[in-house]
């Protein structure tokens, strides 16, 4: 089964898995496999910082105190000597410390390659002689003092590597007729004693501009037993842990994915037609947003089902009287030969054409909708424009008594696309005309402000109920359900074409309403001249 079709719950479930086993691997790497290598790091960035705070107090009236408590803080040795291993300032907190037991040639040896080094240098070595243990008896620690040297005698130099080599051989005798050497303490006593490691730090300092030269000691001891110990802690750790998150993965993915799998059979349902369900999900923050949606969604799509049903019913009564009045006056025609006149023939063209305009509102808010149709924009006098719009109802101000109203002061230019606003010039006047009060009155004002011009139509009817204008832009929607019959255009289409094409334009639009009084469709739109 590939990932992707797995259920989320058990994705879930082996992210949540997969995250703790993450987080045992990396202590294991952490406090098992490098915990030697982290302990190293640390003790040597201690004892460089050890060194160079050294180095700033050396010239300090209180500089043997100071070093006397560095040396304890960081559980090290130093040693301050003069260029000729004259001491200065000496701190010996650790049994048999290198530095303290060096002699003047092992001395000389380092002070070279420390100038080679550009004034400092670190050692690192293991040494038999640089661990101690608790259990270890008094005599097996050697005085520091007998390690120091006059640089002047080179008889004393000698007698000194003698004495240093005598002290080392009987240093190695006492251990071993201290220890059992069958005994197995014995053992893993010098076996840790030569696994640990001493680290010296030479550097070049000046004191009261005198060149001497610091020493910095510190002993990295194994931390087997530590390791062994934390193994062991790891071990019970991992398996808790291990337990613990199968418990907590499976109820968090259960817990988390129910509330996804219910809005996802609830989704199902919608989609097979079931437009009453309800998405129920408030277990957490994204889950009831994702509801919320959903619910708004079905609500729609109940609202656009209506109104399909209504558009059915209204452009089925559109097509439907005007197919009938065409065969009606030709079949007339046909039958009576002195019923051929120019008006019956002028009524069948008026029929056909408001049957044209149907089809031509039915394919332009397709095109609107899918983005297909574009603008062709131009400037043109939109004043101009309006007249020509208003001229097509000559016929009906005649015949039906329409007083139409065009209140302007001047021609205004506008860029935009002429066929289209032409369209909405011509649609918001068809609707103004169709719910127009008894009067029979339609207002249109142009009304220039500033660098824009206000276009307002205003009929004399009913008016529109405050929550249904938010609806009237919508597709299909009526506000009288009772079907009334256009004089021109599609009932429940011609507002949402407005819409789109105003939009097209990036213009102002709106509808103001008083019930009773009647109603004000507006947009805005630029100057050009």
């Amino acid at each position: 089964m590939k990932l992707e079709k797995i259920s989320v719950k058990w994705k879930l479930f082996m992210y949540l898995l997969s995250f703790t086993f993450i987080l045992l691997v990396v202590l294991w790497l952490f406090q098992i496999v490098y915990l030697n290598s982290f302990y190293k790091n640390i003790k040597r960035n201690e004892l460089t910082k050890a060194a160079n705070m050294a180095e700033k107090d050396l010239n300090d009236d209180d500089a043997e105190y100071e070093i006397s408590e560095l040396a304890s803080s960081f559980d090290i040795c130093i040693l301050v000597t003069k260029m000729n291993f004259v001491k200065i300032y000496s701190a010996d907190y650790l049994p048999n410390c290198s530095i303290h037991k060096m002699d003047y040639s092992t001395f000389l040896k380092y002070k070279q390659e420390v100038e080679n080094n550009n004034g400092s240098l670190e050692v690192t070595f293991e040494g038999y002689n640089n661990l101690t243990f608790p259990d270890m008896p008094a005599f097996l620690y050697k005085d520091s003092s007998t390690s120091f040297q006059n640089s002047n005698s080179d008889n004393n130099t000698n007698n000194s590597s003698a004495s240093s080599n005598s002290a080392l051989s009987s240093e190695s005798e006492n251990i071993n007729s201290f220890f059992d050497k069958n005994d197995s303490k014995y053992d893993d006593s010098i076996s840790r004693r030569k696994k640990a490691e001493s680290v010296i730090i030479f550097k070049e300092v000046t004191i009261n501009n005198e060149k001497c030269m610091l020493m910095l000691n510190s002993i990295i001891t194994p931390v087997d037993a530590t390791k062994n110990t934390l193994q062991v802690q790891l071990m019970y750790i991992s398996i808790i842990m291990v337990l613990l998150s199968l418990i907590i993965a499976f109820i968090m993915s259960k817990k988390i994915s129910k509330p996804i799998i219910k809005i996802n059979d609830s989704a199902k349902e919608l989609a097979k037609g079931h437009l009453n369900v309800a998405f129920d999900g408030n277990s957490y923050l994204e889950i009831a947003e994702l509801s919320d949606t959903l619910n708004y969604a079905t609500t729609e799509l109940n609202k656009t089902e209506s109104f399909q049903k209504e558009l059915i019913a209204n452009v089925s009564h559109d097509l439907r009287t005007p197919l009938t009045m065409i065969i009606g006056y030709a079949e007339v025609m046909r039958d009576l030969p002195g019923e051929n006149t120019p008006e019956n023939v002028q009524v069948i063209i008026d029929e056909a054409t408001r049957l044209t305009n149907l089809v031509n509102d039915l394919l332009d808010i397709s095109k609107l909708q899918t983005g297909v149709m574009q603008l062709e924009a131009d400037e043109y006098d939109l004043t101009a424009s309006i007249s020509r719009a208003l001229a097509r109802y000559n016929k009906l101000i005649e015949q039906d008594g329409f007083k139409i109203i065009f209140n302007h002061d001047e021609h205004v230019f506008i860029y935009g696309d002429e066929f289209k606003l032409f369209q909405v010039i011509y649609n918001l006047v068809n609707n103004a005309i169709n719910y127009t009060g008894e009067d029979k009155i339609v207002t249109i004002n142009q009304i220039v402000n500033d660098d824009h011009v206000l276009i307002e139509i205003i009929d004399t009817g009913f008016g529109i109920a405050p929550e249904d204008l938010n609806n009237v832009w919508q597709r299909y929607y009526k506000v009288d359900k009772t079907h009334k019959r256009s004089i021109k255009g599609t009932g429940g289409l011609g507002l949402s074409i407005v819409k789109d094409i105003l939009e097209l334009h990036n213009a102002e639009y709106g509808v103001e309403s008083t019930l009773g009084k009647g109603t004000k469709f507006w947009f805005q739109l630029k100057l050009t001249r």
